[in-house]
């Protein structure tokens, strides 16, 4: 299948999990990939993993929570591939704590990697998407829908995301950009990490699962991504796809 030949992806936190299977998934459909994450041995190894096929992977070493970061990726795909056609915001770091026990560490950890390293991207690429139209990938959870305890600052963090999604949908409708959003339930290793830790939690969560199964990233996430990020998805733009099995029904 060639749905996405031609095209050049960056997805942010793309050594592993959900985002390791969308950067699996764009190259099968025929991209050209640059994935970037904190840990260089983890990238490196994940870029040599996917580029086995064939694929034009490229890995880089960067902090999503670095605007100059931000900017050195989007240049190395363009200075490599000559465009940028799907960003992809993945990349997320947050700590578990009530309301009241929240740090201010925990709030730079968690909004630097996930709203401002979101925000970083897209204004990094948006001169280059804009040139001939594209898409942007974002990510929620359900737990700035539902609410949960011990998610309060994950979950805000979250829908700031989703907010500025639906306001860039807006502004860059006009240039062909398309932006949506994925709340995923899936067993990427941090996910499934937590649960372990928490077992009570995770009867609970799986309880919520109307299909009864945790998702997987490969086939129930990736998917979603490819559709979204190709032309089978060029009408839709604004929204929050809720591939989470059931849990969240509006």
């Amino acid at each position: 299948m060639s749905r996405l030949a031609g095209r050049v992806a960056i997805v942010t936190g793309g050594s592993q999990g959900i985002g390791l299977a969308m950067a699996r998934a764009f190259a099968r459909e025929g991209a050209s990939v640059v994935i970037s994450s904190r840990r260089a041995d983890a990238i490196e190894a994940a870029a040599r993993q996917l580029s086995t096929d064939g694929a034009q992977v490229i890995g880089v070493q960067a902090d999503v929570a670095s605007r100059e970061d931000a900017q050195r990726t989007v240049q190395t795909a363009v200075e490599r591939f000559g465009r940028v056609d799907i960003l992809v915001n993945n990349a997320q770091a947050t700590r578990q704590a009530k309301i009241e026990d929240i740090t201010e560490e925990s709030i730079q950890l968690t909004f630097g990697s996930g709203l401002f390293g979101t925000l970083y991207h897209m204004q990094a690429a948006f001169p280059h998407l804009k040139e001939r139209g594209g898409s942007v990938i974002n990510f929620g959870t359900r737990q700035g829908i539902y609410g949960e305890p011990g998610d309060g600052i994950y979950g805000a963090n979250k829908e700031g995301i989703r907010g500025l999604s639906r306001s860039a949908a807006r502004e860059w409708g006009q240039f062909g950009i398309r932006v949506n959003v994925i709340n995923p339930a899936a067993l990427s290793p941090s996910a499934e990490k937590a649960l372990n830790a928490n077992p009570v939690r995770a009867q609970k969560y799986y309880d919520e699962i109307s299909l009864r199964r945790f998702g997987r990233p490969d086939e129930d996430i990736a998917p979603i991504a490819v559709f979204l990020a190709s032309d089978d998805g060029h009408y839709v733009t604004g929204q929050t796809i809720n591939a989470d099995g059931g849990q969240i029904m509006l």
